[in-house]
């Protein structure tokens, strides 16, 4: 782990090398910030399977957004917007705003409604379903309905600040609500990140080698 570690920091001291030449050094350290955000949460992950713990939701939650890599995603992204993307811009992302967290929330239970089967089958930490099971006495279903409240939630979040003004680029503003497009074409009926195939193949075919005609 330590050397897939280290090789990450490599990866990231290689970008930040090119971004300095254009006068750009500050954006990496918050990617790389983010990362090692990411793989703190994987630590307590790891800790809860290795002492089968189930954590009450809302502390599952709060590392799970963390573990579910969306904002060390999105904050890498913004890496290579160029000049749009400022220092201010960049404190806003790391700063887990309103739109930021609804998006995390949309990655994070879409994903759990549907992997959850597979990854207990072939031993995994405990997901938000069997939290929010455990902790209210819910059945798998009416968790998953909760879940599905939520996101319609989340995706009202998202759709509010889009719709406020705010001194953020829209541009940055879309990329953040592109990226939870993604995560709701990966794992609106499936696991289709874990399985690949099926909706994610049928989606790059039809943008790459297939695209509609205007």
């Amino acid at each position: 782990m330590k050397l897939i570690y280290k090789a990450l920091l490599d990866v990231y001291e290689e970008i930040e090398e090119e971004m300095s030449k254009e006068g750009r050094f500050y954006c990496v350290y918050y990617a790389k910030e983010e990362m090692k955000n990411q793989v703190q949460a994987f630590f307590v992950e790891a800790k809860w399977f290795n002492e089968k713990y189930v954590p009450k939701f809302e502390e599952y939650m709060n590392n799970a957004l963390v573990s579910c890599g969306y904002s060390a995603l999105t904050t890498l992204s913004f890496v290579g917007m160029g000049d749009i993307v400022t220092k201010e811009a960049f404190d806003w992302v790391f700063s887990h705003p309103r739109m930021v967290k609804a998006a995390e929330i949309i990655n994070r239970l879409m994903d759990d409604i549907v992997s959850t089967d597979f990854e207990q089958q072939r031993g995994h930490v405990v997901s938000g379903v069997e939290c929010y099971m455990k902790q209210y006495g819910v059945s798998k279903q009416e968790a998953h309905e909760e879940f599905q409240r939520q996101i319609v939630n989340a995706w009202k979040d998202m759709n509010e600040e889009l719709l406020k003004p705010t001194q953020v680029p829209m541009p940055l503003l879309v990329r953040v609500l592109n990226l939870a497009r993604v995560m709701d074409l990966l794992y609106k009926n499936e696991d289709a990140y874990t399985h690949l195939g099926g909706v994610l193949i049928e989606g790059i075919t039809s943008l790459l080698s297939d695209p509609m005609l205007l």
